[in-house]
């Protein structure tokens, strides 16, 4: 890994969230938190299901949550 890829996913997430809040223009954000969660959870489980190959039990594993709430995830995002 290089020195720049080292960069905390936190710091991904507080940039993209200042740029956000900067193109606003005035306007007051409603749901945030439904939007920033479904902003990331889907690549978030395309990506370690992905990494698993399509393993339900290791992706449940590795995301902490068990293999039905995986399944009810994946099929709100449209992954299943």
């Amino acid at each position: 890994m290089t020195g720049a890829s080292r960069i905390p996913l936190r710091a991904h997430v507080e940039a993209a969230l200042e740029s956000y809040f900067a193109d606003l223009d005035g306007e007051v954000p409603v749901d945030l938190y439904d939007l920033v969660i479904g902003e990331v959870e889907g690549p978030l489980l395309a990506q370690v299901m992905a990494y698993v190959k399509g393993n339900q039990s290791r992706a449940a594993a590795l995301l902490g949550i068990s293999r039905g709430t995986l399944r009810t995830k994946l099929k709100a995002h449209a992954l299943l």
